[in-house]
């Protein structure tokens, strides 16, 4: 790993903003303070979106003439927000409307001829998908077939064949001129909603959804753009200010997180997994159900159960990640001839950890990572990361060109996708994707750069600065959270936790300690106390029995030098 420091544009200082602000946000392309705003009115228009408005047409009708309105849902934490949003949004304005979401075992991912199926129950004429469709070429076929109405909404990218659906709102679509390619599926929901309401008249108020739109964007990870980080900001000042749905708000209790003091990462650390958890473990229904209760007391149960079924993934996911890190130790990656590309499988392994294993090895080697788990009837499911510079749905593209039928089904976006193969051709697969990795990956892109703020002087290394860098975001993909690197004196230091390190660090020139805290980093060799250390972090406050206290949270650590 590398660690450099982030360009300073030479611009002109950002008017009104403290100095520690005015270079982290120059850093990160800001150059006129109206970038800043995240107010409603600076988000991008309902009608820029295209389709959106046609799509909006076919649910008012289907409103108006009392038609059954389905939405099949993904069993992500976007796919379960976004269902969430068109019940709660469309329903308010009138619609019946109903839900289907896959099971991941038995269905796979997106609406399949089978997952037609399951909404006969409902007579739906009109099928809505959400964060899913855009590659559901048979499903919305079988649909269509029935005699629905289909209207796709998708954020994923398309294929070279789009499915026959009356409408489809995707900010990825060709043609498309929208501001916010970055929108996440929930997002699509969120603007087909208000363009809903505008077909209407509707004096409902879509805005009461935008925690759940701040809850899906982070937790699905796509950049937060200006307008992403509208959508989060706002859905944060509802959370703060006491508007939280009752499902947020029971989440944000069993996750032990204060709605007054929640920031954007805790929609990645804490309210995520949750939702996550069902569908990884048993079906996203669950974390759908939550979403939608009425109150935090019809929520609380909901949440609780979740907590359960999260616990449950954890210790699947542990045994899962421990063995696939043991077949990693044994490949001596960063060694000349080493793989650039790293594919995984083992029978027994669990399909719906796969995910967050991939992109935990991912992040310890820094190579792309796919980690392939048992399906149906001989076939294996596959979930893949990527880095940045290698664009993980066009390779998988590349590597199922090489040879008809190795590749059954696939989808996705840069940074991570998912795919279908047959299990006989895992060690094909795996070594045409490992030859395509090593052609398309320099030695730049496969070697890990941690970018920083560069040093902070120990008068901005305070509480207030936390606090301040707290309230400045939101913080996420794309516009990362300040991180800063200093030469500092080892003060002490404990394992907690097995894997954590607390720390107490001085700073070298004022000789103030701070508390520090480094999580999974216990194998780290450090100095002996009085050692000089160098420290990459980030600020942060620590909440303990009613007492604030600034806290560093380690990002990397090694003996000076």
């Amino acid at each position: 790993m590398k660690i450099r420091q982030r360009n300073l544009p030479d611009e002109e200082p950002l008017p009104g903003q403290p100095p520690l602000l005015d270079r982290i946000y120059r850093s990160r392309g800001i150059t006129h303070s109206e970038q800043l705003d995240h107010t409603l009115k600076q988000l991008l228009p309902i009608s820029s979106l295209m389709n959106v408005e046609k799509g909006a047409a076919l649910v008012a009708e289907a409103i108006r003439q009392h038609h059954s309105i389905v939405v099949v849902a993904d069993y992500d934490a976007d796919g379960a927000t976004a269902c969430s949003v068109c019940m709660r949004g469309l329903g308010s304005m009138g619609a019946q409307i109903h839900y289907v979401v896959p099971d991941r075992k038995k269905h796979g991912y997106g609406l399949s001829p089978a997952v037609v199926d399951l909404t006969l129950r409902h007579d739906p004429k009109l099928l809505i998908t959400v964060d899913n469709g855009i590659s559901s070429i048979e499903g919305v076929a079988a649909a269509k077939r029935l005699g629905m109405t289909v209207l796709v909404t998708d954020h994923h990218l398309p294929g070279e064949r789009l499915p026959e659906a009356d409408v489809i709102v995707n900010p990825n679509q060709a043609g498309e001129v929208f501001g916010s390619p970055h929108l996440a599926g929930v997002g699509v929901a969120f603007y087909l909603v208000c363009a809903v309401r505008q077909a209407l008249k509707s004096g409902y108020n879509p805005a009461t959804l935008l925690d759940l739109v701040a809850l899906g964007t982070v937790a699905d990870v796509v950049q937060l753009d200006k307008n992403n980080r509208i959508l989060v900001n706002q859905g944060i000042q509802r959370i703060r200010q006491g508007h939280a749905s009752g499902g947020v708000t029971a989440l944000l209790a069993v996750a032990g997180r204060e709605a007054s003091r929640i920031v954007a990462a805790d929609f990645g650390f804490a309210l995520g997994p949750r939702v996550n958890a069902a569908g990884r473990m048993t079906e996203m229904g669950a974390g759908i159900e939550c979403l939608l209760a009425e109150s935090r007391q019809q929520a609380r149960p909901l949440a609780e159960a979740l907590e359960q079924i999260n616990h449950q993934r954890r210790t699947v996911e542990g045994d899962v990640r421990e063995e696939a890190e043991s077949i990693v130790a044994s490949l001596s990656i960063g060694e000349e001839n080493s793989a650039a590309g790293i594919a995984l499988y083992q029978p027994h392994w669990h399909e719906g950890v796969i995910g967050i294993v991939a992109g935990r090895i991912k992040e310890q080697l820094h190579r792309p990572v796919i980690v392939f788990a048992r399906g149906e009837e001989g076939l294996l499911k596959g979930s893949a990361r990527s880095i940045q510079g290698i664009h993980m749905r066009d390779l998988i593209d590349a590597v199922a060109r090489q040879r008809e039928g190795l590749v059954v089904k696939f989808g996705g976006h840069a940074m991570a996708a998912g795919l279908t193969i047959h299990e006989k051709d895992f060690a094909t697969f795996r070594s045409g994707f490992q030859q395509l990795v090593a052609e398309w990956a320099t030695a730049e892109i496969l070697e890990e750069i941690l970018y920083t703020d560069g040093s902070l002087p120990s008068s901005e290394r305070s509480l207030e600065s936390a606090h301040l860098l707290r309230q400045s975001g939101p913080w996420g993909q794309g516009f990362p959270e300040p991180v800063f690197e200093d030469e500092m004196v080892l003060d002490g230091w404990r394992i907690v936790g097995e894997r954590h390190l607390k720390l107490r660090l001085k700073d070298i020139t004022s000789g103030e300690v701070v508390d520090a805290i480094a999580f999974n980093q216990s194998e780290v060799p450090l100095p002996q106390r009085g050692g000089e250390v160098r420290v990459v972090y980030r600020l942060d406050v620590n909440y303990w029995q009613g007492r604030e206290n600034l806290q560093l949270m380690v990002v990397a650590i090694a003996a000076s030098g």
